[in-house]
């Protein structure tokens, strides 16, 4: 059965669509030309901002003129991540996508639900001819996923609705009515080489299979991290080890699945040395073995390896990436379960006398978000690097008399006969700096259920789809 035979029938077939097109973040320039061609096609009026942002003008039906102008938002950019074992080039391919149950998934890869649902939902309304619904602003935003963007630097002509519906949230029974804010903390590290010399011996160590996932909305859940957990194993050989290289995550928002060194050690100690490392690895299984069941190590030798970073400096970069302070930093003393600050060692480079660290820090408090990310730099710092702060982005902080979030919970106990989680997230939400160009907007973000987001395993519910489009539905007749 095709992905586009599903129901409802027109966000389905969009999203076909969309997931055709490659949308790595800051690489949206043909799923934009898309977006302009759908607008075209349908008659729609559109204007897109300097950074690439595009809203598309739809007037109200009938009956519907004098209602409050309402926002419809999500991003067009998806994070693109592939099992080790995939073949997949993103650049140039669609997601494959396939069916499981009540689930849609991409085979390997990504799915592109994150924010893709959204983006097929706004089109199947834009293009609708019996949908009843206010005047519509649908506000497609670009690079949401590595900086935000877009949202940063949203142009302030584009929107004068009164109502933002953003459909980045990924539960079907939530409504988000605030999130995190971010920084990103960079740092770099140059290190002299030096000739290994004869007795020693290369070895290729890699750490893969584990689970990954979102930084923000799954950085409580205890989930590994490959670049720390690998880091740690290979410290067992110290102070033996001689670092070649070390290559771990990738995008700063995604919890690293997968991370691969190169070590040497000497000849002679070499055998017991791995041996001491399968052993501490065996105990990690243990440690991670509900989070993290598939997680492999692999030791392979590695030929023609001539050049490495001294003893020293080896154990200094590897006890730094360690020794980041990583994951939950701190619970909310004021909503319960909700993580109030945590930060994620996203990625990690080590290669011909460079050694550099991507990470991102949140927080609900911008003055915690900026002391986290200090923290995080310092276990760096204390090794000599230099550590930059950017892309600040502010916390979306709830609204204690949104009107639009009161119509929503009517319209979610009518439809459903239950009451939907009223929630503050730990993720970067746009609304908060879509908040900041336009103060006066009333904001609420839902959507439907995704599991997985960020990862291969990444998955959307059908059944909560179609939930999701009969509230959004009801939504704009009742507004």
């Amino acid at each position: 059965m095709s992905v586009s035979q599903l129901s409802p029938q027109s966000v389905w077939t969009y999203f076909e669509q969309l997931n055709a097109i490659p949308r790595a973040s800051k690489k949206e320039e043909e799923v934009l030309a898309w977006v302009k061609a759908f607008a075209d096609e349908h008659g729609l009026t559109h204007k897109q901002d300097s950074v690439g942002n595009i809203v598309i003008y739809k007037p109200a039906t009938a009956g519907k003129e004098g209602s409050p102008k309402v926002v419809m938002q999500g991003h067009v950019d998806m994070v693109h991540q592939k099992n080790a074992d995939t073949e997949f080039d993103f650049d140039t391919e669609g997601i494959r996508m396939k069916i499981e149950g009540d689930w849609v998934k991409a085979e390997g890869t990504t799915l592109g639900a994150d924010n893709g649902m959204a983006v097929a939902t706004m089109m199947a309304i834009l293009a609708s001819k019996d949908i009843a619904h206010p005047a519509l602003e649908a506000l497609f935003t670009v690079d949401e996923e590595a900086g935000m963007t877009g949202a940063q630097h949203l142009s302030e002509d584009l929107l004068s609705g009164e109502i933002l519906l953003n459909m980045d949230t990924e539960e079907d029974d939530e409504f988000t009515i605030g999130s995190a804010g971010g920084v990103d903390t960079t740092t770099n590290y140059y290190y002299d080489k030096e000739e290994l010399g004869d007795g020693f011996s290369g070895y290729n160590v890699v750490l893969h299979g584990l689970q990954g996932g979102h930084s923000g909305m799954e950085i409580h859940l205890g989930l590994g991290n490959a670049n720390i957990l690998l880091a740690q194993l290979i410290l067992e050989a110290a102070p033996n080890i001689r670092l070649v290289s070390f290559d771990g995550g990738s995008l700063r928002n995604a919890i690293p699945r997968e991370a691969s060194a190169i070590i040497a050690l000497p000849e002679s100690k070499a055998e017991a040395l791995i041996e001491k490392i399968q052993q501490v690895f065996d105990a990690m299984k243990g440690i991670y073995a509900k989070t993290d069941p598939n997680m492999t190590l692999s030791i392979q030798p590695a030929l023609g390896i001539k050049l490495a970073a001294e003893y020293n400096e080896s154990l200094n970069m590897l006890n730094s990436i360690a020794g980041c302070p990583n994951g939950v930093f701190r619970l909310s003393p004021e909503v319960p379960g909700l993580t109030e600050t945590s930060s994620n060692l996203a990625r990690v480079v080590i290669k011909d006398g460079h050694f550099t660290t991507l990470s991102l820090q949140r927080s609900s408090i911008d003055a915690a978000r900026d002391f986290a990310g200090k923290t995080v730099g310092s276990a760096f710092a204390a090794i000599g690097a230099e550590v930059e702060h950017s892309g600040q982005y502010p916390g979306w902080q709830p609204k204690s008399d949104s009107k639009v979030v009161n119509l929503m919970k009517d319209a979610y106990e009518a439809n459903f006969d239950a009451s939907p989680r009223i929630t503050i997230c730990h993720a970067g939400l746009e609304c908060g700096l879509i908040g900041k160009h336009y103060p006066n907007l009333d904001m609420i973000s839902y959507g439907p259920t995704i599991r997985g987001a960020h990862s291969p395993d990444e998955r959307v519910s059908i059944s909560s789809v179609q939930k999701f489009w009969k509230l959004t539905l009801d939504t704009l007749e009742r507004l």
